[in-house]
């Protein structure tokens, strides 16, 4: 008899051990519950203890949670239709606040949701679409114009990416402390034009290459036929040059071959005349030629004195 209560005390005793020891890791932080109403708040890792079946132990993360938004598709101030893909980082800062108001972290996702959209949808609609995608070292080209409703706008008076993701993450971690949320950063995922937008403008994109292309296909032509017209004017140069001096050779050549000439005929004169006779006889008569010719004629002489 006396057996079979101590048995039953350490079953009782074992079961309200199991049921009242609890952990809380380094990542976690705990809300324990009576009867569903919050009596406490665990924020410290280590073993704890609770009433046992009277009393409930809730989890909660403590590290950094992510959120992604659905794509959405804003008009820009100027008007063009986009798809913004949002995405932001969380924590939870206050485990009871948290539970009363949201419960969960698909609670607070959806408040999330509701939350980062609106301000999202508010910042992407207020500015330009240059001004979403640029860099904050972005300098503008002094050609470029931006105008809205008629109305300009300077490149020095818009802002950029970092400054409106600032904007959007300050106006969202108003809303969120009533949740026991911390909201610790908003980012653009992707910003890209809606389709029919994109095939315009995939077309411009094209336009403008082409336009460029067909640019510097002009200045290339440009060039070249100037390199022609130079080396066409080169070669004029050097051709009258090389022509100048052959004839310049060839009339010092003649005028040496002149002055030979005349010293021959002058040292005798008669044979000089018979040798270019004689010379003159083979060129005109060749090999199987025939030549005829007066018996008088001055061209007869020599033939007739050598018979």
């Amino acid at each position: 008899m006396k057996n079979g209560i101590i048995l039953i005390v350490f079953i009782v005793a074992l079961l309200v051990a199991q049921g009242g020891f609890y952990v809380v890791n380094e990542a976690e932080q705990a809300i324990v519950t009576q009867f569903g109403k919050p009596v406490g708040a665990v924020s410290y890792p280590g073993l704890h203890f609770k009433l046992p079946f009277v009393q409930d132990v809730t989890r909660f993360e403590k590290r950094i949670l992510k959120w992604d938004g659905d794509p959405n598709q804003i008009p820009t101030k100027d008007k063009k239709f986009i798809w913004v893909d949002t995405t932001a980082r969380w924590r939870i800062t206050d485990p009871l606040l948290f539970l009363k108001t949201v419960a969960s972290e698909r609670g607070a996702l959806s408040r999330l949701d509701d939350i980062i959209d609106s301000v999202v949808r508010d910042a992407v609609s207020g500015h330009l679409l240059v001004e979403l995608v640029r860099g904050s070292d972005y300098k503008a080209k002094e050609a470029e114009r931006f105008e809205v409703d008629g109305v300009r706008i300077l490149p020095e008076d818009m802002v950029g990416r970092e400054d409106i993701l600032t904007g959007i993450l300050q106006k969202a971690s108003a809303s969120t402390p009533e949740y026991g949320i911390e909201l610790l950063d908003v980012q653009f995922k992707r910003l890209n034009y809606v389709e029919q937008v994109r095939v315009r403008v995939y077309e411009r994109m094209v336009n403008e290459r082409k336009k460029v292309a067909a640019q510097y296909r002009s200045e290339g032509e440009g060039e070249k036929l100037e390199i022609l017209g130079k080396m066409q004017r080169e070669l004029k140069n050097i051709s009258s040059e090389a022509y100048r001096k052959a004839l310049e050779f060839r009339g010092a050549a003649d005028a040496e071959a002149a002055a030979i000439y005349a010293d021959a005929y002058n040292q005798d004169k008669e044979f000089y005349t018979f040798l270019r006779t004689m010379e003159s006889y083979k060129k005109t008569v060749g090999k199987k030629g025939k030549l005829v010719i007066s018996t008088d004629s001055d061209y007869f002489k020599y033939l007739k004195s050598a018979q």
